[in-house]
């Protein structure tokens, strides 16, 4: 399985803002971007020049560096946003926001979806008594999540819930026993990333 293995520090400097790939890190001073401000590289604190496409392609880089997607699987959820009705836009947050390994982000039971993403794929969760081991999985009205019964994770998965703040109302969630349940798909006012989606349809649609 493909995934992204290089610093996230940077990638947070290059979008010039924390996008919490690192969980508790992010939220003291060891952080890339309160420690250095500006992109990183040889060039970081040159003048930047502006236009129209590098906006476009910044938003949709800090997108699926924000929700851990690489390029072909990002490129596959827009294509299918697309094609459903409404906005192509908000269909494609949905879409990234749905994912399994950002749905127990939200839910508190991660500190960040590269953790998320490893809990999963060794198999600490289930999904309607089911264990499931994609992080990409899509979550669906009513599906009910729930820690797996041999999990040695228990502890680990505490200790983030204490980093939360507040669970989305799309969710449900019992940080005592450690399950969740997903009561509907998220409207756009209840998606906290940090994108303009629209800059990405643009993009795509040159």
């Amino acid at each position: 399985m493909a995934r992204d293995t290089g610093p996230q520090c940077k990638q947070c400097r290059r979008e010039g803002q924390k996008l919490f790939l690192k969980g508790e890190r992010c939220l003291t001073d060891k952080c890339g971007v309160e420690r250095r401000g500006y992109p990183p590289g040889e060039h970081g604190r040159g003048r930047q020049k502006q236009s129209e496409y590098r906006l476009q392609l910044r938003e949709k880089q800090k997108a699926k560096r924000y929700y851990g997607v690489l390029e072909r699987q990002f490129r596959i959820y827009y294509e299918k946003a697309s094609r459903q009705p409404g906005i192509t836009g908000e269909n494609l947050l949905r879409t990234l926001e749905c994912r399994f390994d950002n749905v127990l982000v939200r839910l508190g039971f991660a500190a960040s979806r590269r953790q998320a993403r490893q809990l999963i794929l060794h198999g600490h969760w289930t999904i309607n008594g089911r264990r499931v081991n994609i992080p990409s999985y899509q979550m669906r009205d009513g599906d009910v999540i729930a820690i797996a019964a041999s999990s040695s994770a228990t502890q680990l998965i505490r200790d983030a819930t204490e980093l939360t703040g507040q669970v989305p109302a799309w969710l449900q969630a019992d940080h005592d026993s450690l399950t969740a349940k997903v009561l509907r798909r998220p409207e756009r006012r209840e998606i906290a990333a940090p994108v303009q989606e629209q800059l990405i349809v643009e993009l795509y649609s040159k």
